[in-house]
């Protein structure tokens, strides 16, 4: 468990421009028929309508160099150093695209990297930003979203995802096109809040509610659990499956401060069947309840960011494989035998 603390709010200027980017109608793995590209899946669970509002609020919100977003970006990167390959053409698609490509710094020795987000705005943000260290990576800018991949079949060495999967309302379904997207042998990697983020904040918003308004609803939204982690990527049709989750405790000033902070993360509340109103009283007696019941001793209060880190590959003849069952030429009982119990 990791403890984080966040930096100052600094002051930001509000400004709106039109901005053009790369059309990417033509490269969708899976036909569809509805020109909603947006708000077209089986079940729906979140507005993405809503959720493309919330992050073009967070791309002129965005806290520069956020402890907990960079902590984050810079495991799930770090899992590039672990591999023996390259990864010449890269996808980043939603969530923390910004830190993501600050935080590259030529792990993977990407050579081409595609940006993709529903917001205009947060691509926009990423395209003015400057690195050096990544001015000799070729860089394009798609809006997209990740429940419709707009991008070609076996055409990308590696996939990732830094906060981004948990808001989609088919995860397997948006797993399963990037594992179409990727080469053989290609790489996917993601990030997602699990079950137990924000575990403080919805005990203090379900007991305001009991008491204010005699019942609850949903106020912050659901999430994958860890066990669900390792089948999704099954599901997914991914190879040499991995999983494991990391917990950030992040201190805030006030309950407020925290929910500034889900703001300029583009993680506020996105839920379909959400109460849109929530009541004044409500709202002060949930905060109320948060500082008395998790306040530490410095008077800052904790909130807990359960992050699952996924890994998977796209099959090629070149990975080890499980031998047929039966197939064993010696058994457990004759190594007993031979090497004794080790009692």
């Amino acid at each position: 468990m990791k403890g984080l603390s966040l930096y100052q709010k600094s002051s930001l200027v509000f400004s709106r421009r039109a901005y053009t980017f790369v059309s990417s109608s033509s490269y969708c793995t899976e036909n569809n028929s509805s020109n909603d590209g947006f708000q077209n899946s089986r079940v729906k669970i979140f507005d993405r309508h809503l959720k493309r509002k919330q992050r073009d609020r967070a791309a002129w919100l965005m806290r520069p160099n956020d402890s907990f977003v960079d902590a984050v970006a810079d495991n799930l990167l770090d899992r590039l150093e672990d591999c023996k390959r390259t990864f010449p053409t890269a996808l980043c698609m939603g969530g923390s695209l910004e830190a993501i490509k600050r935080l590259l710094c030529g792990r993977g020795s990407i050579e081409k990297l595609i940006m993709m987000d529903m917001s205009y705005d947060m691509l926009k943000l990423c395209e003015d930003a400057k690195e050096d260290a990544n001015k000799n990576i070729e860089t394009s800018f798609i809006v997209g979203d990740e429940e419709y991949l707009p991008i070609k079949e076996s055409s990308l060495d590696l996939v990732i995802s830094c906060l981004g999967l948990h808001w989609t309302n088919d995860l397997p379904g948006a797993m399963i096109q990037s594992r179409l997207a990727l080469k053989p042998d290609g790489l996917f990697l993601a990030a997602i809040l699990g079950g137990e983020t924000l575990k403080e904040l919805r005990i203090a918003c379900t007991v305001a509610q009991m008491e204010r308004e005699g019942g609850i609803s949903p106020l912050v939204s659901p999430l994958a659990q860890v066990r669900d982690a390792g089948n999704l990527l099954t599901r997914a049709g991914f190879t040499l499956p991995g999983v494991d989750v990391d917990e950030y405790v992040v201190k805030y000033r006030s309950a407020l401060e925290l929910i500034d902070h889900l703001r300029a993360m583009g993680e506020t509340n996105a839920l379909l069947q959400r109460n849109t109103i929530l009541k004044r009283e409500t709202a002060l007696a949930a905060a109320a309840i948060y500082d008395s019941m998790f306040a530490a001793e410095d008077g800052t209060i904790p909130a807990t960011f359960q992050v699952i880190y996924m890994t998977g590959w796209r099959e090629h003849p070149s990975q080890q494989k499980a031998k047929r069952r039966g197939s064993a030429t010696i058994s457990f009982k004759d190594i007993q035998n031979q090497f004794g119990s080790g009692s």
